[in-house]
């Protein structure tokens, strides 16, 4: 076995390189292709995520499969090699098994636990075998995979070790709510249809949702998931929608989930302003703070206060005698920035009046602090801004890349959870005691893949062996029946299977040795020895390799999980 996995995900690199990393349906394709098309590899299967992608390949070299594996998804995702290394890591053999298992545990997901991952295993399982570019050890290492998360999930508890990835992003949206309680009446607009927007509208009807609308591209496939949520029997109302109709949808939900796999922005920052101030008066002349592009018009905490010309002139005076406008308006939308220090204070409207200008200026450079943390961890600040239940508009992006602008977390009223926040509200999450116990079981289950697989690897030639015996046997009866033509049958069959036994008892005791010594770490010579000490030709052995690859599949289904 020469298993090789060269990938990146949530834990090696950051959203905005995972975001422009991602891969299209077309894309997996000509990459597997292409894998298969290169020198190092034999077959390939490619696991891509909303938070990872990984390629994996039997090669004959390591060092020229890394090269060729990394130059491949630079290739196909279209970041710059020299760009993408940094990010990406490399596992090799009993590495690589470890880490497929550990995946479809849920040990590497961004939430701890979570199941989805054993669909889009199986998934990349289907693609493999479909291009063909799946042969024996891919197929044996993926389908051991999907057994080993159905094992961890149903021997444990890992599953009250975190919750799926839609279940734990409506609890960030809720915050201190139970997510039932946050979830009961509302009204929601699910965009895309396929497996994650599928198990967002279902989770949404099951929390006590009153109403869930689909929009789609396909209209087909948003009408079929309508019949699906109807027929669920939680009683919730739905209806699908056009993709044209999503404007006018917004203006009337509370709640909305999109996972599609578009490549632009689904839902933008005006699209969210628009749909969030439809049927309210704005405020009057609102003040937008430099660097905040697309800060809307809101609540007066955006407006700088009733003495605004006199601050404003202030402020250009200070531009005047110091060359720099204090922008005293952005340190109060950042909730990060510490006032410690700050002469002016964080609530600009009321301190200003009277500050000299040497003030303002160090309350400008404090500012352009606090927006420098912003942009560090734009997220954080959103998630402690307010309660569930004073936003007007709750969004949760799960796509990769995102569907959601994610400036509309500065609109008053709208709370955004998207794949990075969840990354950050998940970071630090308690590990249960459970999460031991899975991780007892994918290091037994990589033993025993392995040991399978080094077994599996010497058979061929014990087959081979035990072929030539059968040819010795059969040569040696067919020179008896020449010396002694008298011999009946019955004789002859008797003396055919006397001579059998004997070779059979011979090589029993060797070849079952040799398959437990070829099982063990370091025992992949013992083939290798016993064509040597046998003269076994490598052509017979080749062909009895071939034999073997071409047996039919595994028809176990694992399923996807739920």
């Amino acid at each position: 076995m020469s298993l090789l996995v060269v990938g990146l995900s949530h834990r090696s690199a950051p959203v905005s390189v995972l975001e422009r990393a991602s891969l299209s349906a077309d894309a997996k394709v000509k990459l597997l292709h292409d894998t298969l098309a290169a020198e190092p590899a034999t077959e390939a299967a490619v696991l891509a995520t909303c938070n990872r992608i990984e390629l994996y390949a039997d090669v004959d070299k390591f060092h020229a499969g890394v090269a060729e594996l990394s130059t491949l998804l630079a290739q196909h995702s279209g970041v710059a090699l020299e760009e993408l290394t940094p990010y990406l890591y490399v596992h090799y053999e009993d590495r690589a098994v470890h880490h497929l298992f550990s995946v479809a545990c849920g040990l590497d997901s961004m939430v701890v636990g979570e199941g989805q991952i054993l669909g889009q295993i199986k998934d990349a399982l289907a693609l493999g075998q479909e291009l063909h570019t799946a042969g024996r050890l891919i197929n044996d290492l993926f389908q051991q995979a999907l057994r080993v998360g159905k094992r961890a999930h149903s021997e444990t508890g890992i599953d009250r070790a975190g919750q799926s990835l839609v279940t734990f992003g409506l609890e960030q949206l809720a915050v201190h709510l139970p997510v039932g309680e946050w979830a009961a009446g509302k009204r929601a607009l699910v965009i895309g249809a396929g497996s994650m927007s599928s198990l967002a509208a279902a989770t949404l009807a099951r929390v006590g949702v009153a109403e869930v609308v689909v929009a789609n591209r396909t209209a087909e496939r948003a009408e079929r998931l309508v019949e699906i949520l109807v027929a669920s029997g939680t009683g919730v109302r739905a209806s699908a929608i056009s993709m044209a109709g999503v404007a006018q949808e917004l203006t009337r939900v509370d709640v909305v989930v999109s996972c599609t796999g578009a490549t632009g922005l689904v839902l933008t920052a005006d699209d969210v302003l628009a749909a969030v101030s439809w049927g309210s008066a704005p405020d009057p002349a609102p003040q937008t703070p430099e660097g905040l592009d697309s800060a809307p018009a809101g609540p007066s905490a955006h407006a700088v206060g009733p003495d605004s010309a006199d601050v404003v002139a202030r402020l250009a005076a200070a531009a005047m005698t110091h060359g720099r406008l204090a922008d005293a308006g952005a340190a109060r939308t950042i909730s990060a920035v510490e006032a410690d220090g700050c002469p002016v204070g964080p609530d600009g409207r009321s301190a200003l009046t009277g500050v000299d200008a040497n003030s303002l200026e160090l309350h400008g450079t404090w500012a352009d602090q606090g927006e420098a943390a912003a942009q560090r961890q734009p997220r954080r600040s959103t998630r402690t801004q307010a309660d569930g239940s004073s936003v007007r508009l709750a969004l949760l992006d799960l796509a990769m890349p995102r569907d959601i602008d994610a400036a509309v977390h500065r609109i008053p009223g709208v709370r955004l959870v998207d794949i990075e926040s969840l990354a950050e509200a998940s970071a630090d999450a308690p590990m249960a005691a459970d999460v031991d116990a899975v991780r007892a079981i994918v290091a037994a289950e990589v033993a025993a893949f392995g040991a399978a697989q080094r077994a599996a690897h010497i058979t061929p030639t014990v087959v081979a062996l035990r072929a030539m015996a059968a040819e010795v046997v059969a040569m040696e009866v067919a020179r008896l029946d020449g010396r002694v033509p008298d011999l009946d049958e019955r004789q002859r069959a008797e003396v055919t299977q006397t001579v059998r036994r004997v070779v059979d008892k011979l090589l029993h005791a060797p070849t079952v040795r040799v398959k437990q010594l070829a099982s063990e770490p370091g025992g992949a010579g013992y083939a290798e020895a016993l064509r040597e000490l046998f003269d076994l030709d490598p052509q017979t052995v080749a062909s009895v390799s071939r034999a073997d690859a071409a047996d039919p599949l595994n028809d176990d289904d694992p399923g996807r999980a739920s």
